[in-house]
């Protein structure tokens, strides 16, 4: 059974499943809503915790030997099994199917995993799971559902902002919310429960936006100009060095070529894609950009680059900063 996370304490209430799943890339939601169903579990008794963490030299056998075994401790335990890629792989698949076909009122299973790919929502395993218990996904929080989960964060702490004032927390934390939370406790340390004005957020909150240079070609291959201006000016500010972002603008560029090239001599796109290392999660975006952008354009882009190779190098004046938000824009003008 899927239930979006802020259905879980409800869900809670109606009684314990033998088995839940949260998936996802948002650390601290999956922090949290892990932490809340293991107090429920506490409470019903589960008093016994065994955490595995799933890596390169991780048996599955454990698995099934931990739910078999009798705690000293106590009668009920929680089999708290971290995943971190998300994929448990043949082994642990075979393991996942067999616990679900087994269970033990004794044993509560919560697994905590990466996100997951569209492909093993189909699996047995993930069906199995499915079935048997409860599914979580976690998002990284955008728009209106920030400015909710901030005012609710607020409110936890007796704290208000009104709609600009959660605009602008919104801004400056921009999705992170571990960083948030933090900020939120010092709003509470420094001002205690009540209204909080603008000015008072300006002067606590710190700019914790996402300024890496990932983050820089996701939104120069998404054609969001008001993102990329934001983040190049983050990442020169953090004192991110200029050949750097110069690199993986010129390796996207070429990558762009290269995929472009292969199609054009007769190779099916999802294989162009699968030897340049694009995977389901970025495949629409590249295809957006390819129809986007030409063969010159791109040539351009790398022309360009070379530009603030140059002036990086000290061999050409100029700005280079300036000349990497052109190429970037370049990305995106280029019709």
């Amino acid at each position: 059974m899927r239930i979006k996370p802020g259905e879980l304490s409800a869900e809670l209430n109606k009684g314990l499943k033998p088995i839940y799943v949260i998936t996802g890339d948002e650390p601290l939601q999956l922090a949290e809503l892990a932490d809340e169903i293991r107090k429920a579990a506490k409470v019903a008794g589960f008093e016994n915790r065994e955490v595995i963490t799933v890596d390169a030299n991780f048996e599955w056998s454990q698995l099934a030997f931990l739910a078999d075994s009798m705690s000293i401790f106590a009668d009920k335990k929680i089999i708290d099994l971290r995943l971190p890629s998300g994929t448990p792989g043949i082994d642990g698949s075979k393991a996942l199917v067999a616990y679900c076909g087994r269970l033990q009122e004794d044993n509560l299973l919560l697994i905590t995993a990466g996100k997951l790919a569209s492909a093993a929502l189909k699996t047995r395993w993930f069906e199995a799971l499915d079935k048997q218990g409860v599914v979580i996904q976690v998002w990284p929080l955008e728009g209106q559902e920030l400015i909710s989960w901030l005012q609710q964060r607020l409110q936890r702490r007796g704290l208000s902002a009104n709609a600009d004032g959660l605009r602008l927390l919104a801004s400056r934390v921009e999705g992170n919310l571990l960083a948030a939370a933090q900020e939120i406790e010092n709003l509470y340390v420094l001002y205690g429960a009540g209204n909080l004005s603008q000015q008072q957020i300006v002067e606590v909150v710190a700019d914790n936006s996402r300024y890496d240079v990932f983050k820089l070609i996701d939104s120069v291959l998404s054609d969001r100009e008001d993102r990329i201006i934001k983040i190049l000016s983050g990442l020169r500010e953090e004192g991110v060095a200029a050949p750097v972002v110069l690199w993986a603008l010129a390796r996207e560029a070429r990558s762009l070529i290269k995929i472009k090239w292969a199609i054009a001599g007769g190779q099916s796109k999802d294989l162009a894609f699968k030897n340049n290392q694009i995977w389901d999660k970025r495949k629409q975006i590249v295809s957006n950009v390819l129809n986007r952008l030409s063969d010159k354009d791109l040539t351009r882009i790398l022309v360009l680059g070379a530009k603030a190779d140059r002036q990086i190098k000290g061999q050409q004046s100029g700005d280079a900063w300036e000349t990497l938000r052109e190429v970037c824009l370049m990305f995106v003008m280029a019709k």
